[in-house]
């Protein structure tokens, strides 16, 4: 490839040329844009889905090992964040333990 010395001023043709580099980054931008979203709309048509697959793991909670020590702990009046002190996970991991547990009982 041959590299170019082009230098932009305040004259006209550099405004010219700083305009048609411009047009050709847009265009180049939306092709790829273009072509991104046919290919996801061909991925999805095909029925594979889309986004971070999920896995087993996932599923699990981090306290769902100690699902019957938090129930313990919460019956006998102790707040979230001491909960999660004795368990060393951070107080919202309880929260949202707690919560996923009383939605299911």
């Amino acid at each position: 490839m041959r590299e170019e010395n082009y230098r932009l001023g305040n004259d006209i043709q550099s405004k010219v040329l700083a305009f048609a580099f411009g047009l050709a980054a847009e265009i180049e931008r939306q092709l790829i844009s273009e072509c991104t979203k046919s290919s996801l709309a061909n991925i999805k048509a095909n029925g594979k889905k889309l986004g971070r697959p999920f896995s087993a793991q996932s599923k699990k909670l981090k306290l769902s090992k100690n699902a019957k020590r938090v129930k313990e702990l919460w019956d006998k009046g102790l707040k979230k964040s001491a909960i999660a002190r004795i368990l060393g996970v951070h107080r919202s991991t309880v929260r949202h333990f707690i919560d996923r547990m009383d939605a299911q009982a």
